[in-house]
């Protein structure tokens, strides 16, 4: 069983095509379709059923994935190892970040790295976090930086190494923002959630964050649009679509900061890597660049 085959099995399950798992391996589809094959002739079992245009895991194939995800893992972690022994700085550095953070917090960062290491080939992508924590787990990236989920993840090791405060905010001319200053009094949740909202998705950390705190004072909060891109967000509330938060560094003159009778919610940004992954020394030179800029 060559890996070069399980490669092919795992881009065609997570693809669900064989023309969009070539383009994954940069291949031939024929490449691919003939390493299926070779691997389903050596179990002597169909691992896809191939319906129309519909392609989907057979029992054997779903069987086979979480093993298949292991394998890899542990010949790659090999890899690693010994490449870690020449002490030498390079390779591919897989990583994500979302957006946000790949916008405001890592340029710099980025750019300082790069010209220390010029061997590391970065292969950075833009993921909403949780997508994020979801490739550290099953070793497709090596490490992430992104908004930190709000329980612990037991094979994870997760680094808090920022704080962003979340400010209530709307625009200059919002309902919220002209009651605020007529009544020159903090708003309460209740009083927010008698006007429509823009926040990110449902299923994000940063949702999850804020619903919390309504949560637990009783109170539904009254979403009227969702994106999971603080830029759109801020975009919306400036326009006066409804109210949001919003990173403190965010803030401009096109919004208004309100006064919420709340304790300040803060969500922990950093960053994430696999407790049983042999870091790469082009991972481990990112750490410390990490540590280095850490917010005491």
């Amino acid at each position: 069983m060559d890996t070069q085959s399980l490669q092919a099995f795992l881009a065609v399950a997570e693809t669900q095509s064989f023309s969009r798992a070539a383009e994954q391996l940069h291949l031939t589809q024929p490449a691919v379709s003939k390493r299926i094959a070779t691997l389903e002739d050596l179990l002597g079992t169909r691992l896809f059923d191939r319906i129309g245009r519909r392609i989907a895991l057979t029992e054997a194939g779903n069987v086979l994935l979480p093993k298949a995800q292991r394998i890899l893992f542990t010949v790659e972690d090999s890899r690693r190892a010994l490449a870690n022994l020449s002490g030498q700085v390079g390779g591919k550095l897989t990583l994500a970040t979302s957006h946000h953070i790949g916008l405001h917090r890592l340029p710099p960062l980025l750019k300082q790295y790069t010209q220390r290491h010029p061997e590391v080939a970065l292969d950075l992508h833009f993921l909403d976090s949780e997508l994020a924590y979801q490739g550290v787990m099953d070793g497709t990236l090596e490490m992430a930086i992104v908004t930190l989920a709000p329980h612990p993840v037991e094979q994870l090791q997760v680094v808090e190494l920022w704080r962003d405060r979340l400010c209530f905010v709307c625009a200059k001319d919002h309902p919220l923002a002209q009651r605020s200053r007529a009544d020159d009094k903090p708003l309460s949740l209740a009083e927010l959630c008698e006007v429509n909202c823009i926040l990110p998705g449902a299923k994000t950390f940063t949702r999850t964050l804020i619903g919390q705190r309504f949560e637990e004072a009783g109170l539904n909060l009254p979403v009227s649009m969702s994106t999971n891109y603080l830029e759109t967000l801020k975009m919306m509330c400036g326009v006066g679509l409804g109210w949001s938060l919003l990173p403190e560094k965010m803030l401009d003159s096109e919004l208004v900061a309100l006064p919420v009778d709340t304790a300040p919610i803060h969500r922990p940004l950093g960053y994430l890597v696999h407790n049983n992954r042999t870091l790469s020394n082009a991972a481990r030179k990112m750490i410390e660049q990490l540590e280095a800029n850490r917010e005491t």
